[in-house]
């Protein structure tokens, strides 16, 4: 993300959580990784939608092949999108400076969060075309439509918390994202059988129900259905609360060294 000037310094002395929030959301702007996001996330998610989703094959005017390549594309853009929350401010030497500045880890945490997690929900407004394409061909549910609006941007929102906790472990953005794809892929599938079977062939039923309890793509299938259960949101907030909590723990005892 972008250094810290001198400007951006006394504003967040002045009011250090908004101070960060607001450079994060100005970085925003001005980065290409980030417009690049947009622009990647708009195009195959209307490419699957209409072409592998075979939207109007199927004759029915829902999203349910629009939400159901959501967890994939994730996969692969939100961790691009968050490996420089913290890997640029180690690489650059500011986070040295940033973490001299009157905020709390948690606070710079939180603040690099909901900036990264404004940019994805305004990415995923920009679909709302689609809502009202599936609105003039047909009555469609929109109850369901908008559960699945809602488990994608809290599915959004636990892999960028992954993600961002990840970014602060390494200087390298490469490495960053490795490691956050791969953490997020074994969360994604965590309850498919192709991780299932083999536990449960080796009698690991209690290891497989925890790790299908675990599973980001059986808690956004859940909701995406239209059911939105307080346990399957309560995942995900719970989620992004630990990983941001742990990358809070690890930027106290950098700190703190």
């Amino acid at each position: 993300m972008p250094t810290v000037t001198s400007g951006a310094a006394t504003d967040m002395r002045g009011r250090p959580f908004a101070g960060v929030l607001l450079r994060e959301l100005r970085g925003y702007l001005i980065t290409p990784v980030a417009w690049l996001f947009s622009v990647i996330f708009l195009v195959f998610a209307g490419s699957f939608t209409f072409y592998l989703g075979a939207f109007f094959e199927r004759a029915q005017a829902d999203l349910d092949p629009f939400f159901r390549f959501h967890p994939w594309l994730y996969l692969v853009l939100v961790p691009a999108l968050a490996m420089r929350l913290w890997a640029e401010e180690r690489r650059s030497g500011t986070l040295e400076l940033l973490m001299t500045l009157p905020i709390r880890p948690w606070q710079a945490v939180l603040a690099k969060f909901l900036a990264a997690w404004i940019y994805i929900g305004c990415a995923l407004i920009l679909t709302f075309p689609m809502w009202l394409t599936v609105n003039y061909l047909g009555q469609p549910d929109n109850g369901v439509i908008l559960a699945g609006y809602t488990g994608s941007f809290l599915m959004a929102g636990a892999f960028l918390a992954i993600s961002e906790c990840l970014s602060v472990l390494t200087r390298s953005q490469v490495i960053a994202f490795i490691l956050a794809l791969a953490v997020c892929l074994l969360f994604l599938l965590a309850g498919d059988p192709l991780v299932q079977q083999p536990l449960l062939a080796l009698g690991s039923r209690r290891v497989a129900d925890a790790l299908s309890d675990l599973s980001l793509l059986a808690h956004f299938q859940a909701i995406a259905r239209g059911v939105l259960d307080f346990a399957d949101v309560a995942y995900f907030v719970l989620t992004i609360v630990f990983w941001l909590a742990a990358n809070a723990v690890v930027l106290e005892v950098r700190r703190g060294g």
